[in-house]
């Protein structure tokens, strides 16, 4: 029964995938201001900690149209991998209608199928290629393929593609690879012209060289590059015409983030979901490369997401210093969370800065982290964290969060805004201060143990049975507000316990989490790493996975 609804689903696919007739868009028009593209670049720029921690930065640049070029990678007809032609098809109508709007601006369309321009020996668009006149600054490897470039040298490459990227289904890969057979097709390459999703237009250019693309650059005083296609980690990276050749050789070029896929497989390192592979290299690309942009900069509407990714979207949002959780924060995230998650990040690592670009991300997530400490925000930026909290969607608040919006003085400074009781409102905690931990000074460290009703809580498993020492201060959070349910408390020497994780769960339903641990140290303890993990899956009502810390450190 499963292999012939497995041969059902490659029938009916088979035949959608494969039509030969161009898919058909509304006439689609380019975003422009004053006559010119608006985009905003993304990049990854290092934070205090320097190299081992990067942030989210964007920048607005203004391109003419007639000095940019979008180049489209790879989007065959076809490919050995059967997720990779789902994903081909179901990216191609929001690329072509991007290509629509830049080509009807006046940008350059270059199509390069590699491998693939035979069948276009006639089209004016392959004409326009070969005549393009030889460039006299034609750099000596243009030819080749690329696959690193200086600014790579020290970067440890976040995937392990190895074994090729093929996701598929064995049984599915199989009955895949039988059918190309049968249509006369070699399984291991089976693509022949790049797919007719696109349309390719007498006034655009088809070539696979690096050397006619470079030719046609200079030709047209075309310093902008856009590129877009498959496989980011692969041919995107690496083609002659690709991101690396057009950095190291001096284009503006950037990557349209939406607009691409990767081959990995998830069975490898660092064993995340598909389209986390593909947004750790994005990142990769954004630290070492260039910078990304999304399809909306050029066409406006929301970015293309794969119908296949149905990572729930999870906001890890820092604004604070002392614990370095701008540091921490993302590290664990990246380790931890991207099996089952799509993560977003805004960060601020600078102490005397309360502006924290890029809180949008809480528009559209589902679910957040938060790592805040006295921020008082422009009044627009913290109704985007009310707005969230009134959506009663799922948080998780970590260390200073208990006082992320108050002042010392509960005073407001003028042109911001706070949420003086944010820890009573939404946390329903009580801080008012913390214990001293100075052990030079005599102070007793502080120790945590699970509260006697939370021992067979999944959410502390993997917690010592007794008590354990930790190098955080100890917060005064006692007593807790309704409905607050401790999970972990926490003593200094002969002081009242005070409570030190718990969760929220409101009549409303929102699920909330809160532990005032969080420091480094906290960070590089598994028990922590294992709790923070299951409160995040918890709160996003979500099975967190078994052994979750184990599993990512095999694979260190």
């Amino acid at each position: 029964m499963r292999q012939l609804k497995v041969w059902i689903a490659l029938g009916i696919l088979s035949l959608i995938w494969t039509a030969t007739e161009p898919r058909r868009t509304l006439a689609v028009e380019a975003q422009l201001t004053d006559g010119k593209f608006v985009l905003n670049l993304r990049e990854q720029v290092a934070t205090k900690a320097g190299k081992s921690a990067t942030k989210p930065a964007v920048r607005v640049e203004k391109w003419n149209p007639d000095e940019t070029a979008i180049i489209v990678c790879d989007m065959w007809d076809s490919h050995h991998c059967y997720n990779a032609v789902q994903r081909v098809n179901d990216v191609a109508g929001r690329m072509n209608e991007f290509l629509e709007a830049a080509r009807g601006a006046g940008a350059l369309v270059i199509h390069s199928p590699s491998s693939c321009v035979e069948p276009y020996a006639d089209h004016p668009a392959r004409v326009q290629a070969q005549r393009a006149p030889a460039a006299d600054n034609l750099p000596a490897d243009i030819g080749e393929w690329c696959y690193e470039i200086p600014s790579e040298e020290e970067a440890t490459y976040p995937i392990d593609q190895t074994d090729g990227g093929e996701d598929d289904d064995p049984e599915v890969h199989r009955k895949w690879h039988e059918e190309l057979a049968a249509a006369g097709k070699n399984p291991a390459a089976p693509w022949t012209r790049q797919t007719d999703a696109l349309q390719i237009k007498d006034v655009d250019a088809i070539t696979d060289s690096g050397v006619e693309v470079w030719n046609l650059l200079e030709a047209r005083d075309i310093d902008n590059v856009i590129l877009v296609g498959v496989h980011t980690n692969m041919c995107v990276l690496g083609r002659p015409f690709g991101l690396r050749q057009m950095a190291k050789n001096g284009r503006n070029v950037v990557l349209t983030r939406d607009l691409t896929d990767t081959m990995y497989n998830p069975a490898m390192w660092p064993h995340v979901n598909h389209h986390t592979g593909t947004d750790l290299i994005i990142e990769h690309i954004e630290k070492h490369v260039c910078p990304t942009i999304l399809s909306s900069d050029l066409i406006g509407g929301p970015p293309h997401r794969f119908f296949d990714d149905k990572r729930p979207t999870l906001a890890v949002i820092v604004s604070e210093f002392e614990y370095e959780t701008y540091k921490t924060l993302p590290a664990f995230a990246h380790q931890h969370l991207g099996k089952d998650f799509r993560v977003v990040y805004a960060i601020n690592d600078d102490p005397d800065n309360h502006n924290l670009p890029g809180l949008e991300v809480l528009e559209t997530a589902d679910s957040a982290i938060l790592s805040l400490w006295r921020r008082t925000l422009p009044p627009e930026q913290l109704q985007l964290v009310r707005n969230f909290v009134a959506a009663g969607k799922p948080l998780v608040g970590v260390r200073t969060t208990s006082h992320a919006f108050a002042t010392r003085d509960e005073t407001t400074p003028a042109g911001r805004a706070t949420w003086q009781r944010f820890d009573r409102d939404v946390l329903r905690g009580n801080y008012h201060g913390h214990f001293g931990n100075h052990a030079d000074q005599g102070d007793p460290p502080t120790q945590v143990s699970i509260h006697p009703a939370a021992k067979s809580n999944p959410l502390v498993a993997g917690f010592p049975a007794g008590e354990f020492t930790v190098a955080s201060w100890l917060y005064k959070m006692g007593p807790l507000i309704e409905p607050a349910v401790p999970l972990l408390m926490g003593r200094v020497g002969d002081q009242a316990p005070q409570p030190v994780a718990w969760t929220v769960s409101p009549a409303a339903g929102q699920r909330i989490f809160y532990t005032s641990l969080g420091s480094q140290d906290d960070f590089e303890r598994p028990e922590f790493q294992q709790l923070l993990t299951n409160a995040v899956y918890w709160a996003a009502g979500i099975k967190a996975p078994a052994a979750l810390v184990a599993i990512n450190r095999a694979g260190e």
